[in-house]
């Protein structure tokens, strides 16, 4: 913080400190809403409450929260939590911060699910159990399960269940090797790894998990190997979907089409770009 501690450091003057720095607004709000705990949604709050002042400690904390900020650490981070699709998730650097365009994929998930049936639907890298826990909100009758390769991410997925205390599954392993003899499903979906090894935008992700985010020279190697075990699941006429890369939805159908899948398909995110492709396993259901 450049000011020095002050008597009368007010909600306002915060947040013009933080416009100064550079940060994003939403950012800055979300921040300072945390900081005094006040619920993420209650932005209202900051407008009728400008003019009160923030503690030394609250001053020395926000001053941190922006350097922090500023560094590159998510916001969600900062907070300890996330909200995704309707739920409040806690997450911190074990986990990947959830996108708003992963809502896509759970968006198209949730088609492929018929309510009030059990559908058995999993999650592979389930990371803080967003999309799984998602799933189960919406559709109380599914059978939903969790698989993570990280002991620390199931963690923070599993915390998040027994919070939001919805029954997802959890298997800890690498892809569905954890789910060999289980029961075929209907549905696997997944948001893994699909950013190249050497591609330069990773420097600036540095915050978050790298198991997380890198996958290959082509960025496509867990998705490769996820096409390539999924038949052995898969119900006939169960479905395979994806999140990937902004330039992968040709490279992506084209493995699921070699492998045998039809119906190939994509779904467009908040950008319009082709953000999820998917494909059914043939035979009837």
């Amino acid at each position: 913080m450049t000011e020095p501690a002050s008597s009368s450091f007010t909600v306002a003057q915060a947040l013009a400190h933080a416009a100064r720095q550079g940060m994003a607004h939403v950012d800055a709000q979300m921040l300072l809403l945390h900081l005094m705990q006040q619920p993420a949604h209650a932005r209202a709050w900051l407008i009728t409450h400008d003019t009160d002042v923030l503690s030394t400690e609250q001053q020395q904390r926000w001053a941190q929260l922006c350097i922090l900020r500023q560094q590159g650490t998510p916001v969600a981070y900062l907070t300890g939590n996330k909200e995704f699709y309707g739920l409040n998730l806690a997450v911190d650097r074990r986990v990947l911060d959830p996108r708003p365009d992963t809502e896509t994929l759970v968006d198209w998930a949730l088609e492929l699910m018929p309510e009030g049936q059990p559908t058995r639907v999993v999650d592979l890298g389930t990371g803080s159990g967003a999309i799984a826990l998602a799933l189960q909100s919406q559709r109380p009758a599914a059978q939903v399960f969790a698989v993570d390769a990280s002991a620390d991410a199931l963690a923070v997925a599993q915390n998040n269940a027994q919070l939001l205390k919805l029954p997802v599954q959890f298997a800890h392993g690498s892809w569905l090797e954890p789910l060999a003899g289980q029961a075929a499903f209907d549905l696997v979906v997944s948001n893994p790894p699909y950013i190249r090894s050497d591609d330069p935008h990773l420097a600036a992700l540095t915050h978050e998990p790298l198991s997380a985010l890198a996958s290959g020279a082509d960025g496509l190697e867990d998705i490769r190997a996820i096409v390539s075990q999924a038949p052995q699941v898969l119900k006939a006429g169960g479905w395979l979907i994806f999140e990937h890369g902004w330039d992968q939805a040709g490279d992506v159908a084209q493995l699921m089409r070699n492998t045998g899948f039809v119906q190939v398909q994509h779904r467009r995110d908040l950008a319009d770009i082709e953000r999820c492709t998917g494909g059914q396993w043939p035979g009837k259901t």
